[in-house]
């Protein structure tokens, strides 16, 4: 008898455990990759960052070198986050005078637009001067197992929409080290290199993590790579966090992101300091020790991609901003704006100004999901959406000498248009094995400047495809079949459907989107999820049927 009370009262525990287990199934499934990140990739502490040195002296003066080239790109950075703009938090005490400074001495593209509205896809556009898809690269390589993930958040989030999960490709998934940039493909470093330039990766790469797809298999002598997503750890005295509960994607982040970075493909340890501070200290490291030679740096940061982390002392500057969601995102707007400050005023003491161009963009618009409705302001849409707020971005350059001090360049360009015309500015030839799809804007920048002849540009996530051309915009979809069509240059808050009442030109941008699509592989590989995402609302605002809406594939 007693043996039988034991053997039931086992069996009860048991299954208590089993149903806590079901029921916080999504935590521990969060944790688990959390801890098994650690267990595969354990941290060193910091460590100083073992930069090449140049040569001591250069060998020529710096108005007969090639240009240095640095490219700082921020993250999810929407194109109201600055004030060269018109918009951002400057009331509030957080204005981007650094970026504005670059406009101000050189060009702002008021029609800058990102590749892709999507972070892996649009790095891709701007390495390689081309349409990822041109190679397969239309979708971000995410690991199958992040479908039980998705599918238990679907079940948790309410609206009138579902996630659809595609569970027979989920066992087809790439892992997450499998899919990247091909090394068929050539990238600015690539380029740049038979150039002679030295080239320096910092920050953020999400092009492959397996060895054969790290920057360094992309023509970039040194990297230092961010290999996961705190800016500070969580319980940094020194860090400030802000979490979307609203959010689940927020929520699976925190769960399984950890303070770290590798020098050059080695073991991770840990930067110094806050993240978008360490990066910028490392990139004027780099500057400094590169000075004699020409260099490209590509400085991409993670701010401000969740999860929101301000450091406490750029937190504590904005006083002035009572919700603490948006004063934690101000306060790493500002980190990024002076991160640009510090390189612009290491140029100026390292004597390098007047030969090296700075570009500065983001790499899509931000999103819906961090519950701030102004990020994108005044356009519709957000990241993952080809809608303007998913795509436009703050694009700023500035070569002094080349580059007409004040431009404010009214037609379209892309970060496609990026390789092009530093490799134009370093003196080197495009490829004649393949198509580039961006074009040299350094003729159209200069104090006599030629007109640029008009083009289509084009975006494609999956059914969601997109073409602009001549002040006009067309998006087609699948989920839900519609088209959207919109004459940019009289509405370019794209408000008013012109779809039904401009037949012709519907058809006519129909045809430039199966002309442009029709040239294409197969992707390299599948999405295996479609989400829904409002075009706008924020994700914590009610959604209602009538709402707009697009899935985004992934």
């Amino acid at each position: 008898m007693k043996m039988r009370k034991t053997l039931i009262g086992s069996a009860l525990v048991l299954a208590g455990l089993a149903a806590i287990g079901y029921t916080n199934r999504l935590p521990i499934l969060q944790n688990s990759l959390g801890w098994y990140t650690d267990w595969k990739h354990p941290r060193d502490a910091n460590r100083p960052v073992p930069w090449l040195a140049g040569p001591a002296s250069a060998d020529k003066p710096l108005a007969e070198r090639p240009p240095n080239i640095i490219v700082i790109l921020a993250d999810d950075l929407g194109s109201n986050d600055v004030t060269t703009n018109g918009g951002g938090y400057a009331a509030q005490g957080a204005p981007t005078p650094n970026i504005d400074s670059i406009a101000r001495d050189g060009v702002r593209f008021d029609q800058g637009y990102a590749g892709a509205a999507v972070c892996t896809v649009s790095r891709a556009a701007l390495m390689t001067g081309r349409y990822p898809w041109r190679f397969g690269l239309e979708f971000t390589p995410i690991p199958g197992l992040m479908g039980r993930v998705l599918e238990r958040i679907d079940s948790d989030t309410p609206g009138p929409y579902p996630l659809i999960l595609h569970k027979d490709k989920i066992s087809q998934a790439k892992d997450w080290d499998d899919g990247g940039l091909p090394n068929s493909e050539q990238t600015i470093a690539t380029l740049l290199k038979g150039r002679g330039y030295h080239n320096i990766h910092i920050g953020k790469w999400h092009l492959g993590n397996a060895p054969k797809f790290l920057p360094q298999q992309h023509g970039f002598h040194e990297s230092l790579n961010m290999e996961s997503g705190l800016y500070l750890p969580e319980n940094d005295p020194k860090v400030v966090n802000s979490r979307q509960d609203f959010d689940p994607i927020d929520k699976f982040l925190w769960a399984i992101v950890r303070f770290a970075v590798s020098f050059n493909g080695g073991k991770w340890f840990e930067p110094a300091r806050y993240l978008t501070d360490y990066f910028t200290d490392e990139a004027v490291t780099a500057i400094k020790r590169n000075k004699n030679r020409p260099f490209f740096l590509y400085l991409a940061h993670w701010g401000v991609h969740t999860p929101l982390q301000a450091s406490k002392e750029d937190y504590d500057s904005l006083p002035n901003i009572s919700d603490h969601r948006r004063r934690v995102y101000a306060a790493m707007v500002k980190s990024i704006d002076r991160s640009v400050g510090r390189v612009l005023q290491t140029l100026r003491e390292e004597g390098l100004d007047d030969n090296t161009i700075v570009i500065f963009t983001s790499d899509n618009g931000a999103p819906g999901y961090i519950g701030l409705p102004e990020v994108n302001k005044p356009y519709r849409g957000w990241k993952l959406t080809q809608f303007e707020g998913g795509v436009r971005v703050p694009f700023v350059a500035r070569w002094p000498g080349h580059i007409l001090a004040g431009t404010q360049y009214q037609e379209p360009v892309s970060n496609i248009d990026i390789l092009p015309t530093v490799l134009a500015a370093a003196g080197g030839t495009l490829p004649g094995d393949r198509v580039i799809d961006g074009v040299n804007l350094l003729p159209f920048l200069t104090q006599e400047p030629a007109k640029q002849p008009g083009r289509a540009l084009f975006w494609r996530d999956g059914p969601m495809r997109t073409v602009q051309d001549g002040g006009w915009k067309l998006t087609v979809s699948e989920r839900p079949k519609k088209d959207w069509l919109f004459k940019l240059s009289e509405d370019p808050t794209e408000k008013v459907n012109l779809a039904a009442l401009q037949p012709q030109k519907l058809a006519q941008l129909k045809a430039l989107l199966q002309s442009h699509h029709a040239q294409m592989p197969a992707p390299l590989w599948e999405s295996f999820f479609e989400g829904p995402i409002f075009i706008d609302k924020t994700l914590d605002q009610p959604k209602t049927a009538e709402d707009e809406y697009t899935y985004w594939s992934n």
